[in-house]
């Protein structure tokens, strides 16, 4: 059974930093690619970034220097450093991973930032 279980979330005020973690189990870890997603209310999922299993790199422009994404294959983690937050941040943030048609979701965990 796949699970990916994202953790960090809450409540920050604006400029503040927020670390997700993501934690995955019942699949190849180091295999896949990994990503964050997130969605605002009223908006649609957007890619926020992601990691290829080589650790090459992808911001959304909107994320670009505030935001890092890295990879622990020993244990079988994907984090997302944000920094600087904004109140446009606000959103539920979702965990992805990604091998050819193998396309896994984690619930998601609320990132709420106050101005």
């Amino acid at each position: 059974q796949v699970q990916l279980v994202e953790t960090g979330g809450g409540l920050v005020q604006a400029g503040e930093s927020l670390t997700l973690s993501c934690a995955a189990s019942g699949i190849i870890f180091s295999i896949y690619a990994m990503g964050w997603y997130r969605q605002a209310p009223g908006k649609q999922r957007e890619l926020v970034a992601s990691i290829t299993r080589g650790g090459n790199t992808n911001y959304a422009d909107s994320v670009k220097g505030r935001f890092t994404i890295s990879r622990d294959n020993a244990k079988k983690t994907v984090a997302l450093q944000m920094n600087s937050l904004k109140p446009e941040d606000t959103a539920v943030y979702y965990c992805n991973a990604v091998f050819y048609r193998d396309d896994y979701w984690g619930q998601g965990t609320q990132v709420t930032v106050s101005s």
